[in-house]
């Protein structure tokens, strides 16, 4: 398979937000495969169409393939149905913004609806960092970073930092 370039902050296909699939064919098919690469190259947990340049609703991600044996999910025209009231701060990276990771609230556990590659509908819980991944790459289908989850104290410290990187 080939890997696709992965978009840096502040490009404004980050902003935008994601169409629905509806073609399940080859070409959806090739698509996941080359973000299934990519993400394992980069290597990351997570990526999502915005960020390698398309705007479709399809993201890739394998939380735990770097502690052991790969498990990729591919999801399409993912929906949360539903999220815990309960919440926790981590640490989390981005590919699009590399080097800066942040601290970041999201619920413990959502309920998770997609398609896969094949177009089967599925539904399941995820919970820990599976839910915070999945919860990570919707917001890029929806035009949001990390970025945007910091209050504005937050985030004026984190645009000082990208500015004395040379980035942002």
């Amino acid at each position: 398979m080939a890997l696709l370039p992965i978009l840096r902050y502040p490009s404004p296909m980050l902003r935008r937000v994601a169409l629905p699939v509806d073609d399940f064919g080859h070409a959806v098919r090739t698509l996941a495969a080359d973000m299934l690469d990519t993400m394992y190259a980069a290597p990351g947990r997570g990526l999502a169409g915005p960020q390698v340049g398309t705007l479709r609703r399809l993201f890739v991600m394998d939380v735990g393939w770097k502690e052991g044996a790969r498990a990729p999910m591919v999801c399409i025209n993912p929906e949360i149905l539903g999220a815990s009231g309960r919440t926790d701060h981590a640490i989390e990276g981005c590919l699009s913004i590399p080097g800066m990771p942040l601290e970041i609230e999201r619920p413990v556990e959502i309920t998770l609806r997609w398609q896969d590659a094949e177009g089967a509908e599925h539904t399941r819980t995820l919970t820990g960092a599976a839910a915070r991944c999945a919860q990570h790459e919707l917001d890029h289908l929806n035009g949001r970073l990390i970025l945007d989850l910091l209050d504005e104290s937050a985030r004026h410290a984190v645009a000082q930092r990208m500015i004395a990187m040379g980035c942002g």
